[in-house]
């Protein structure tokens, strides 16, 4: 790898893949705030941007990096009828929208003859319906369509290259639903993104064998009844 642009990584796993790159190269970190505290490193070239702005040409500036890692986000557990409707527009806007906006000033590296690597943060829950995940669940269904479509667009067109989708499950020690960012728990999960964003795989599923390879073939098989299971198992483990 050259260099990696990192647009998120100021918290959570994103900071958590930041101070792992880090350990191989110089990378920029785009986000809304700058690296602070302990977490100040001198490879880490920060930019704060607002990326709700409709200026996106920021991006034009990236031009000797090989590697690009999306993981800003936003999400919370709640019914549909208790989301307000300023808040449908925002999670729409920094799950998706942000995140084709950012992709597409790139796609010339995508086509181009050189590896680049991208690898983006999407979830589980665009996999699969499930109640208190009415929007959260759409936008990440949203840009699993896209990430599919785009990689399809570049297989015609020739190139090797392609966006991986990773989507876990629920991840401890991220500040997702309003919780504490914890590093030592999430510090496991940045390797193996790692490794598939460097074997430039198209999509990684954590735990998918131990956990939801059997989980998406049930709702396959039917999705009514899953999100029903779906439903109580985040009362019972008492996530909402």
């Amino acid at each position: 790898m050259k260099k990696a642009l990192v647009v998120g990584g100021v918290n959570g796993v994103g900071m958590s893949i930041v101070t792992q790159l880090a350990k191989r190269e110089n990378l920029y970190i785009i986000d809304k705030v700058v690296v602070s505290g302990e977490f100040v490193n001198p490879k880490f070239k920060c930019i704060q941007f607002d990326l709700t702005s409709e200026d996106f040409s920021i991006f034009d500036g990236f031009r000797d990096i090989d590697t690009l890692m999306i993981t800003v986000g936003l999400g919370k557990l709640s019914l549909f009828k208790n989301i307000a409707e300023w808040y449908v527009i925002n999670l729409f806007s920094v799950n998706y929208v942000e995140f084709v906006r950012a992709i597409h000033h790139f796609m010339d590296k995508f086509s181009g003859k050189e590896d680049f690597r991208c690898g983006v943060m999407v979830s589980i829950a665009g996999f699969m319906s499930s109640l208190f995940f009415t929007i959260y669940g759409a936008t990440k269904a949203a840009l699993k369509i896209f990430i599919e479509s785009v990689n399809m667009e570049l297989e015609k067109g020739g190139s090797t290259n392609c966006v991986l989708n990773v989507s876990p499950g629920s991840i401890k020690g991220t500040s997702f639903n309003n919780g504490k960012t914890d590093f030592s728990v999430i510090e496991d999960i940045e390797d193996e993104i790692i490794a598939h964003l460097e074997a430039k795989d198209d999509l990684f599923i954590p735990q998918h064998e131990e956990i939801f390879k059997n989980l998406l073939a049930c709702y396959q098989a039917d999705f009514r009844e899953e999100g029903r299971h779906s439903n109580e198992y985040k009362k019972t483990s008492k996530r909402v």
